[in-house]
């Protein structure tokens, strides 16, 4: 038996078949994964690409979601080919619907309101039935509450809830999110995290921070 969970498996725990490691299933290059992250879905966590909605080769953004990510059943993320203009008088997309309509010949994207890219942290933790919508950067560490809409940018290491999502308030004090934010755990070896899980999983936020403190002491020394 292997001491770790395959990271390259689409599937690593076969007693839970709806829990899917992402970047082993996702075909289209735009969409990138980092190592660990799931999607759990028992009506098929592997269709994980078609909860990328509106995500157009012509527009070119991409979806990025980082390392150790938890991302519940129903989510939904919205990209900029969803987007319409609202700075005149419809907002109807005649540059995309194909044909050649007057003055407007497609795609025409300059005249789209392009979001930019759609960057998903490391050690997110997203709730069921949410939806992510375009250009939103969601922080390192942070939780989105089920049920929410998320239209503007999540700092890290904070807890946001609602349509549209709102900060209820962060995780911890400043001086903890740095000290987390600088171990940046998600990035070290296995083996390494594995020797931090005491210090991540433990109530006691004391020691923790006391504890990422003396190793982020000695890894400086040892530089």
């Amino acid at each position: 038996m292997k001491r770790f969970p395959e990271k390259d498996s689409a599937f690593p725990n076969p007693a839970i078949p709806s829990l899917c490691y992402i970047k082993n299933v996702v075909k289209n290059p735009r969409i990138i994964v980092g190592d660990y992250t799931y999607y759990d879905d028992t009506d098929g966590a592997d269709k994980f690409e078609e909860h990328v909605t509106h995500f157009y080769e012509f527009i070119g953004d991409r979806l990025f979601i980082g390392k150790f990510c938890a991302i519940a059943k129903g989510i939904t993320f919205v990209m900029n080919g969803a987007n319409h203009r609202m700075d005149c008088a419809t907002t109807y997309p005649f540059n995309i619907m194909g044909g050649n309509w007057k003055g407007s010949k497609p795609p025409m994207i300059d005249q789209l309101p392009i979001k930019g890219d759609t960057i998903i942290g490391n050690d997110v933790w997203i709730g069921q039935d949410v939806t992510v919508m375009p250009g939103v950067h969601i922080g390192d560490g942070a939780i989105i509450g089920a049920n929410s809409t998320v239209a503007s940018d999540i700092p890290p290491y904070s807890i946001a809830v609602g349509n549209p999502a709102k900060l209820i308030r962060k995780r911890f004090d400043d001086e903890t999110i740095d000290l987390l934010l600088a171990l940046k755990w998600w990035d070290k070896p296995i083996e390494e995290i594995d020797g931090l899980i005491p210090l991540l999983t433990t109530s006691d936020l004391d020691r923790m921070k006391k504890g990422i403190k003396d190793y982020l002491q000695a890894n400086q020394n040892h530089e």
